[in-house]
């Protein structure tokens, strides 16, 4: 009787981005979680490591310190919370990017985050971590206004990042302050106020 050859093993399927892929999910999904509810300046590695269930040497071996999984948190959270949108016009790219702030904003982590940024700190390792967000986030923003530019929607020069900060510090100040609400059609009629004084010819005059 001839033997049969054995069948040949199945390959072993691994999870897709393996491991380190799952831990720095792990502890990015913590650090959010601390942060919405104990603040920046009250968040601490040992709060984060424990929560996502590993070591804190794993945390300080990726992270490096906690100014840099503070930075991380943020990024990701606020890159979650407020997708950079691409509607094919920049009014309505500029009301969908507002409504989507005013959104997260009214989230616990989003409630921390606006309110650290409100304070300068002593701290300078902080200080230079709050610096590199507001420019990650606005690098990354800046394309509605990169867009608008090529289309021909808004003039040559016109500065992204302070069309950004026109459009949001209302709502930023509304959260923050909490003494007028975000009406429904706040979005849409701060987006007209900045397009329109864009496209005054005043573009080069508010350029930082």
């Amino acid at each position: 009787m001839t033997e049969q050859a054995p069948e040949p093993a199945e390959p072993i399927r691994r999870r897709p981005g393996g491991r380190a892929a799952r831990v720095r999910q792990a502890v990015l999904t913590a650090a959010m979680e601390v942060l919405a509810e104990e603040g920046v300046a009250r968040l601490t590695v040992a709060a984060v490591a424990a929560r996502a269930g590993v070591n804190e040497t794993t945390v300080y071996r990726r992270w490096g310190s906690r100014e840099k999984l503070v930075l991380d948190a943020m990024l990701a959270g606020s890159s979650e919370g407020i997708p950079v949108p691409d509607t094919g016009a920049i009014r309505t790219d500029l009301a969908a990017f507002a409504r989507a702030l005013a959104e997260y904003l009214a989230t616990p982590a989003g409630r921390s985050v606006a309110r650290a940024a409100a304070f300068s700190s002593d701290d300078p390792d902080l200080a230079a971590s709050w610096q590199t967000f507001w420019q990650s986030r606005l690098a990354q923003a800046g394309v509605l206004v990169d867009r608008a530019v090529d289309r021909g929607e808004l003039p040559a020069g016109t500065d992204p990042a302070l069309t950004l900060e026109l459009l949001c510090a209302p709502i930023q100040t509304r959260a923050l302050l909490g003494h007028r609400p975000v009406e429904p059609d706040l979005p849409e009629r701060l987006a007209d106020l900045v397009l329109d004084g864009l496209r005054g010819g005043r573009a080069e005059g508010w350029r930082s």
